[in-house]
């Protein structure tokens, strides 16, 4: 199959089947993307072709489409979440097989660099991105590269909406909660946004048996936040400080807290409300092009604040994850939001950012 006229050297074309596929594509950052036929990608020596099943919408998705992100090539399909079953292996793979259930981490690792010899493929130097740096799951099928090493069996009794939804706000929250932010039980931890990583964000630290408080400034997250775990919540359109409201509700402060959305304001509310010692994490996107904070370094310093960023998770992470997941401490499902079809898609994905619509948005119907 010929290729699609403008892509890049990361764009392959088609595996043979003898189709093309339908798929959600922009031609320009931030202009309105199309449902139309484009070239099938092909599987590389190392990777696999995996049939969409379920895709979510996400923010980075949103970013990505305004042109935050330097490793997208014009025109492009995003989509970084997604769950699906393998369709077309490259030569070199042997750990799966055709009609395998899978899923991935939004970072995929090379396997070869020094971050992923230590085991840390999601800092991944020569990383590759469904979605950013190649056509993502918008789209019937697309590409996994170094699938050996990036592939995710799934658990027969996990659907695919639900499991497009662990990529990357689910698997993200889950190491960002447990790695980064070392919660444990008893500990107070403030969630920053209740969207889909904030919600994971809530429902993780509860299920370690930690004290959580949502803050938002749309009722229907924070009512969702209360469902899946949250001691309290805070409107922030309803305090005057929000990091005081967080020191008065916590006796001092909290152990940890996550900015979960990616603004000026929500990360230095997760600092300035954290007590002596406490630990930041940053999982929401504060792109280059927006005006960053203005950190209160004289509290980072004298109080001996943890400030660490989380970028997504490794796909051999994702067992104790899945092992929560089916003992049943975690219940993702709860997230899911509405499901809708490729076509929905693109309205979903351009007004993202004035959605306050709660849990997670799926696409599932791709045909």
């Amino acid at each position: 199959m010929e290729r699609v006229p403008g892509t890049s050297r990361h764009h392959s074309p088609g595996f043979g089947f003898g189709i093309r596929m339908k798929a959600v594509l922009y031609e320009q950052f931030g202009a309105l993307p199309g449902l139309t036929n484009v070239a099938d990608p092909e599987p590389p020596p190392h990777g696999v072709i995996v049939k969409v099943e379920a895709s979510g919408v996400c923010r980075s998705d949103w970013h990505g489409w305004l042109g935050h992100d330097p490793d997208i090539c014009l025109p492009h399909v995003p989509g970084h979440e997604f769950a699906g079953t393998v369709l077309a292996l490259g030569s070199e793979v042997r750990g799966c097989q055709r009609g395998d259930r899978v899923t991935v981490p939004f970072v995929c690792g090379c396997g070869t660099c020094a971050q992923c010899r230590s085991g840390n493929q999601q800092v991944c130097t020569r990383q590759t991105q469904p979605g950013f740096t190649h056509w993502g799951s918008f789209a019937e099928y697309v590409a996994v590269h170094h699938a050996d090493l990036n592939l995710v069996p799934l658990p027969d009794e996990l659907d695919y909406a639900t499991a497009a939804s662990l990529g990357c706000r689910f698997a993200t929250s889950f190491r960002a909660v447990v790695d980064q932010g070392r919660v444990t039980a008893g500990e107070w931890v403030a969630v920053h946004g209740c969207g889909g990583v904030g919600l994971s964000a809530v429902m993780i630290a509860r299920a370690l048996d930690a004290r959580v408080i949502a803050i938002d400034i749309a009722e229907e997250p924070l009512r969702l936040a209360l469902v899946v775990g949250a001691e309290a919540t805070i409107d922030g359109r309803h305090v005057a400080d929000v990091a005081e409201a967080i020191n008065e509700l916590t006796g001092g402060g909290a152990h940890v807290s996550m900015d979960a959305l990616g603004s000026p304001a929500t990360c230095v509310n997760s600092l300035q409300c954290l007590r002596p010692r406490g630990r930041h994490i940053q999982v929401g996107l504060l792109p280059a092009v927006l005006e960053g904070p203005r950190l209160p370094m004289d509290r980072i310093i004298g109080r001996e604040l943890e400030l660490r960023g989380s970028h997504g998770m490794q796909a051999h992470r994702y067992r104790d994850m899945l092992a929560m997941i089916r003992s049943g401490r975690l219940s993702p499902g709860k997230l899911l939001g509405r499901t809708i079809s490729l076509g929905e898609s693109i309205e979903a994905l351009t007004t993202l950012d004035r959605s306050t619509a709660a849990g997670v948005t799926v696409i599932t119907t791709f045909a």
